[in-house]
């Protein structure tokens, strides 16, 4: 007795026929989607440098970042972080006329913060950067800032006129996603609930020192996957 011929090809051959679109390969089914990375700038704190980001950037290199994906840079401390905020400004735009890219992270640590939502809420930063991280910043002030007195110290003292127009409205204007990740062992920023903004993903960490914050592999891996998502 003859076989009747398989339904497969036949249905294959209607299909055709019918002008409908071969089916996809079936290795390319459920496939992950690539991830989006965007350049990211590094903003150092007070009396610091941008070397302090070398352990970030190298994990953020074995993560599949590229040198010309990641900046660091110094600036001078002790000027207003309205200045410095400017600066940003023109590193932002430096580095998207560069890479190509529309938008940009910003990975700030401590004073770092102050002056990058200055240029996310009065720069335009809002439109060019999609997530914007705050490390053990004073973003409400801290009482170490009251044992110095350059311009930009006075602008972290609690309910400086700086700080109250930062804040005032909102703490997280815009479309960027904002973080912060603050320690319960901060010896710098005090109080330590200085560092959570209304509207933003707010992290505790563990029991870290200040400077810690950027070295320690938890909080850097938590830091990649908000940037990255």
């Amino acid at each position: 007795m003859k076989r009747p011929a398989p339904l497969l090809p036949a249905l294959a051959l209607l299909l055709a026929a019918c002008g409908a679109p071969p089916a996809a390969p079936l290795a390319s089914l459920g496939k992950p989607q690539p991830v989006t990375r965007h350049p990211i700038l590094f903003v150092h704190g007070f009396n610091s440098s941008g070397s302090i980001w070398t352990t970030m950037i190298g994990n953020f290199k074995k993560d599949g970042w590229t040198d010309a994906q990641l900046f660091n840079w110094s600036y001078d401390t002790g000027q207003s972080n309205a200045t410095t905020a400017g600066l940003i400004q023109q590193k932002v735009d430096a580095i998207l006329a560069q890479t190509g890219a529309t938008q940009v992270d910003i990975i700030s640590h401590s004073m770092g913060g102050l002056s990058s939502r200055y240029y996310l809420k009065y720069l335009g930063g809002d439109a060019r950067v999609d997530a914007w991280v705050s490390l053990g910043g004073p973003n409400h002030g801290t009482n170490f800032a009251d044992a110095c007195w350059t311009t930009s110290c006075v602008e972290m003292r609690q309910g400086s006129s700086f700080l109250t127009d930062l804040n005032g409205v909102d703490e997280t204007p815009g479309t960027p996603r904002y973080g912060t990740w603050w320690s319960p062992c901060d010896e710098i920023i005090n109080p330590d609930s200085s560092v959570p903004l209304s509207g933003a993903t707010n992290t505790q960490t563990a029991c870290l020192s200040h400077s810690s914050l950027y070295q320690n592999s938890t909080v850097y891996t938590q830091v990649r996957d908000f940037v990255q998502r």
